[in-house]
């Protein structure tokens, strides 16, 4: 059953700081920050602020694992800063007895992780750029980890991450608003794998975010339920996605996720839905509602047949099966499609990884259904579509792959919608 958002938004923590002592993180200029936290984090893991102070920019020039906290606010006030040499990452990064996974790994109960709203402090500098212009995808350092039940994460900006920013998997009851992730290339070069949000955790609100990057906005993978993603901005990336789901055959879950009063610019995708062949598990109860368009290439993505380029070529399988869809609701898109033809960044080969055979950029929605996995999949209100060139806008289906009415004609041609996609 669909978790009413009215619900959910009960289940948003509130956090009443109470804590009997504060840390202040010291700063030397040309020296490693993160020893000296790290020395006395066993006598601050509970009931504590850590405060890094306005005014001071410190080096955190190596990963910080906050180890098992309760009731602790970590509060940013100053900068942070990335080392700046990438050898000195992939170096850090390769070695797994003081790098977790995670940049920053916070772990525990009833944590906020809280930064500070003047311009010019509280920034999170990942050096990205040069990662980036040189196309250096070896060892990157993942961003935040944020696995906490009972959990804030606000005010808090990032600044040209290497990869990846905030990761809520496994975390429950956490509200994360009021954020800001900037993975803006200054060159041609892309922000490749800068995703914002992946929210495989439960009872999760992300919402009045500001998320300029190069990857998904915001990703449910497995395990993600009750989530609720609303009220953002997204420029840059590759959409609001599900998964990917079944990836080597696995079995995943995703239920009740909720994407509701977003603006998507400049995206590749705007609802996204990604599963591999041969997956398992099922994604259910999913909606995504008010999402303005503008500039998108494919504004309604639904596919059962994703691969990674990064891992290798195309799957030769000949399995029909993926990871089984019910009650999946697209309703009320508007705004552009960009059917320039121009090639997104992240195209390294030829094809390109996103190329769709036989479309023709002008398509509002395209599913790519395996029969008998996908039942309730509904398109409505998406009128408001348009091409950049005000040509009519087209949809691929296959009629073959679906159980019900889809709220538009199921073919590869013209949007004809039913009075499914008026309800």
């Amino acid at each position: 059953m669909h978790l009413p958002i009215a619900a959910l938004l009960t289940l948003v923590p509130t956090l009443v700081a109470s804590y009997s002592k504060t840390f202040v993180v010291p700063h030397v200029d040309g020296q490693d920050d993160t020893p000296a936290l790290k020395a006395v984090l066993a006598n601050y893991s509970s009931d504590a602020q850590i405060l890094f102070q306005r005014g001071v920019s410190y080096n955190i020039w190596t990963p910080i694992n906050f180890g098992k906290l309760t009731n602790v606010e970590i509060s940013v006030q100053g900068n942070l800063s990335y080392p700046t040499d990438i050898a000195t990452i992939q170096k850090i990064v390769a070695n797994t007895t003081i790098y977790t996974g995670f940049w920053f790994d916070i772990q525990g109960t009833n944590i906020t992780l809280k930064g500070n709203t003047e311009p010019q402090w509280g920034w999170v500098d990942g050096h990205g750029q040069q990662w980036w212009d040189a196309m250096n995808q070896t060892n990157r350092p993942h961003g935040w980890r944020f696995k906490v039940t009972n959990g804030i994460i606000q005010d808090m900006k990032l600044w040209k991450s290497v990869a990846w920013n905030f990761s809520l998997s496994g975390a429950k009851n956490v509200h994360a608003f009021q954020n800001t992730i900037k993975c803006i290339s200054d060159t041609t070069s892309f922000p490749f794998n800068t995703d914002g949000f992946a929210v495989g955790g439960t009872d999760l609100v992300v919402e009045n975010n500001y998320i300029y990057n190069g990857d998904d906005c915001v990703t449910a993978g497995n395990g993600a339920t009750n989530v609720l993603f609303q009220n953002n901005y997204c420029e840059g990336g590759h959409g609001l996605s599900i998964g990917s789901l079944g990836s080597g055959g696995a079995t995943d879950y995703v239920t009740n996720v909720t994407f509701q009063n977003i603006v998507m610019k400049n995206h590749l995708y705007g609802a996204r839905f990604k599963s591999w062949t041969g997956g398992n598990g099922l994604a259910a109860n999913i909606t995504w509602r008010n999402i303005v368009l503008q500039h998108v290439k494919f504004p309604i993505y639904v596919t059962q047949n994703y691969w990674d380029q990064g891992k290798g070529p195309k799957p030769n399988t000949t399995s029909t099966n993926s990871t089984h869809l019910q009650n999946i609701l697209f309703d009320n898109f508007s705004g552009d499609i960009d059917d320039s033809g121009t090639v997104e960044g992240t195209c390294i080969s030829d094809p390109c990884w996103y190329y769709v055979p036989g479309a023709t950029g002008e398509e509002a929605v395209i599913f790519d259904l395996y029969p008998g996995t996908a039942t309730n999949v509904v398109a409505r209100h998406i009128s408001g579509i348009r091409t950049d060139k005000n040509v009519p806008v087209r949809v691929m289906c296959n009629n073959s792959t679906i159980t019900s009415d889809p709220g538009f004609v199921c073919q590869n041609g013209p949007f004809v919608p039913t009075p499914v996609g008026y309800m």
